[in-house]
């Protein structure tokens, strides 16, 4: 049993790099469920297998055996190699789970920085005075609304049809609360190294639905694109050192 323990911790390996590819022929809601799922998945499956190797190891010891009701540890029928096997696995277990805390911490901590945004609001838009442009989603922490922050430099740069399109796609993510996504493919990547290569494709995903949302609203895809190209455009052009933004911004 001890060898198939290690098919959920190989899995990943080929697992991932087969739904990337089948991410970039989905739809991008589709891609986005696919990735987060396996993300999740195979984050689960590698827990429960360090786990399961903690086990035998565990069994050596008196005080473990009479919490399964042993007569005596398995000590006869658990090979001597899996007491360091056991202990490494407790090691990763553990490690995994502080990683993952500290990155929730850090998140939410993150997120009410964020909320502590100057600029002008009126309802979801806060316009910030910069002639840089520049324009994100703003996540709230649960229960708030997220906030748009577009700079008045960016505002500038576009004409209004493209502003609705701009303003359009960064709705989206609000709405459908993409950062949580983006959190929970970085926690994934925290219990498994292959996973970490997730999250790349899911930022695009992610974009790829905020463009299909903008489009939609607008009503004409070309406008979206020229919107989003113009503040790409725009915003890589600028002169001077950026506006810093908040991490848990789209």
């Amino acid at each position: 049993m001890i060898y198939a323990v290690w098919v959920p911790l190989l899995m990943p390996f080929l697992a991932v790099p087969a739904a990337r590819r089948l991410a970039d022929a989905l739809s991008p809601v589709r891609a986005v469920r696919l990735l987060a799922a396996t993300g999740a998945g195979l984050a689960l499956c590698s827990l429960l297998a360090l786990a399961l190797l903690v086990v035998p190891g565990a069994t050596r010891f008196s005080v473990v055996s009479a919490l399964g009701e042993l007569v005596r540890p398995l000590s006869d029928a658990v090979p001597a190699a899996t007491v360091p096997l056991a202990a490494a696995a407790l090691a990763l277990l553990v490690g995994c789970a502080a990683a993952v805390v500290r990155a929730a911490r850090r998140h939410w901590a993150e997120l009410r920085r964020a909320g502590r945004l100057d600029g002008r609001a009126d309802g979801e838009l806060a316009v910030l005075r910069d002639s840089r442009p520049d324009a994100y989603a703003l996540p709230g922490r649960p229960g708030t609304p997220g906030r748009i922050v577009v700079t008045t430099g960016m505002l500038r740069a576009l004409d209004p049809a493209e502003r609705d399109a701009l303003l359009a796609h960064e709705r989206a993510h609000l709405v459908g609360r993409h950062h949580l996504f983006i959190a929970a493919v970085e926690a994934a990547a925290l219990c498994h190294p292959a996973l970490r290569t997730l999250r790349a494709p899911m930022a695009y995903a992610l974009e790829r639905c905020a463009d299909e949302a903008a489009a939609d609203a607008v009503g004409d895809r070309r406008i979206a694109a020229r919107a989003i190209g113009r503040a790409a455009l725009a915003a890589h052009a600028a002169e001077g050192t950026p506006r810093p933004r908040p991490r848990v911004v789209l």
